[in-house]
């Protein structure tokens, strides 16, 4: 099992204490009734990976690790068992000779989102939906002093744990096999991110305000997800299906989305960024083999999904909690 002991003791005597009524009870379902056939494959894949301590490390540019002792034997058996872990969907990663290319070039989003964010130096942050956590390795890389995140799939909460060991098992970051939904109102996030989230919600304006509940006063919300082109009561409600995913249910307009977050008490809230997701940032690789964007778009008409709804367009937003 993972062992989630160390992020108690981590928290035992900060503003996260309170988690504490809940949480361990919580993991503690969790292993006993709702892991994945393939979790203990995954496991064991964890626990055959070296504990590794890394000459060169950049969190800053990239989540890289390396060092000039391993041999090609040694490289090849990272590289075996982080292909245990397929498909690997949020990255890259380059660890120790192996070039993780995964499906989503998420260093192109973290390009797009820094830039208009407050400092992370010295900040506790929480990544709600955070995927294998590559996000997070580059909060710790910007500064954060404590990176907490979020997500419920069990592959990559194994991903993240397989990652951590490579990186000579760095304690600032944890991920937790929960949603948003299970937290109470902790107001003790200096920043929260919630990054390709919303749109999963069926109820967004609940979102908004279970992701402030986890702020302090001054905190911010980076908030990051698809939206159309349109005023500001521009809303889309797909079918059963858009781009292939099931589970999207809203789709605003940066302007209606600006709208949504001042609803919910949030100030100083702005548009930071749009970008169209395109076929080079979102992609079928080795590490992640089976359809992606290209496979969602009309081939006829790439600008519309194979649906017939506008392809994928994101915003950035960002808001404090006064």
């Amino acid at each position: 099992m993972i062992d989630f002991g160390r992020f108690y003791q981590q928290i035992a005597t900060g503003p996260l204490a309170p988690w504490l009524e809940v949480l361990p009870a919580q993991l503690s379902q969790w292993q006993r009734e709702n892991l994945h056939g393939h979790f203990h494959q995954w496991k064991k894949s964890i626990d055959h990976l070296p504990l590794l301590s890394p000459q060169q490390l950049d969190l800053v540019n990239s989540v890289s690790a390396d060092r000039d002792d391993l041999t090609p034997r040694q490289r090849l058996g990272i590289e075996t068992l982080l292909r245990q872990l397929m498909p690997w969907r949020k990255g890259p990663f380059s660890l120790y000779g192996t070039n993780i290319d995964t499906e989503w070039r998420s260093d192109w989003k973290w390009d797009r989102v820094l830039p208009h964010i407050s400092p992370l130096e010295g900040r506790t942050i929480l990544d709600v939906g955070c995927g294998s956590g590559y996000h997070m390795w580059r909060m710790l890389g910007a500064g954060a002093s404590m990176v907490v995140g979020i997500d419920p799939m069990q592959l990559f909460l194994c991903q993240f744990e397989a990652v951590r060991k490579l990186l000579g098992d760095d304690q600032r970051a944890h991920l937790l096999p929960v949603g948003i939904e299970q937290l109470p109102a902790l107001n003790a996030f200096d920043t929260v991110f919630s990054m390709g989230v919303l749109y999963h919600r069926r109820s967004p304006l609940d979102h908004l305000w279970q992701l402030k509940n986890q702020l302090v006063s001054d905190g911010e919300l980076v908030l990051e997800t698809l939206v159309i082109e349109g005023d500001e009561n521009a809303v889309l409600v797909p079918g059963e299906r858009y781009a292939q995913m099931r589970n999207v249910y809203f789709l605003p307009s940066a302007a209606a989305l600006k709208k949504w977050l001042e609803k919910c008490g949030f100030v100083d809230v702005r548009i930071a960024d749009h970008a169209v997701t395109s076929t080079q940032e979102q992609r079928r690789t080795k590490w992640m083999t089976s359809d992606s964007l290209a496979e969602f778009l009309d081939p006829e008409n790439p600008q519309r999904t194979v649906e017939g709804y506008p392809a994928p367009l994101r915003a950035v937003l960002v808001a404090r909690k006064p």
